[in-house]
């Protein structure tokens, strides 16, 4: 049974999926609305800074903390 289900949540989700993608329109996202005014675009190195190397510090500054705030009893 455990087989079955896990086929037809599959099929449900890969569905579900498959329609998303076909009633989205990325064809809307070409026109341009009344009062848009892009910006100047990001270089290299700003896009690899904001979507890389950002969230890898975040990710070091928070797990430190984490692991120097820990008051819980070390284990041996």
């Amino acid at each position: 049974m455990d087989k079955k289900n896990a086929m037809r949540a599959g099929a449900v989700a890969a569905g579900t999926t498959l329609m998303m993608l076909l009633m989205s329109s990325p064809a809307l996202a070409l026109t341009r609305d009344a009062g848009d005014d892009p910006g100047q675009g990001l270089s290299v190195m700003e896009t690899l800074g904001l979507y890389v190397a950002a969230p890898l510090v975040l990710f070091l500054v928070i797990a430190g903390l984490v692991m120097v705030l820990d008051r819980s009893e070390k284990r041996v």
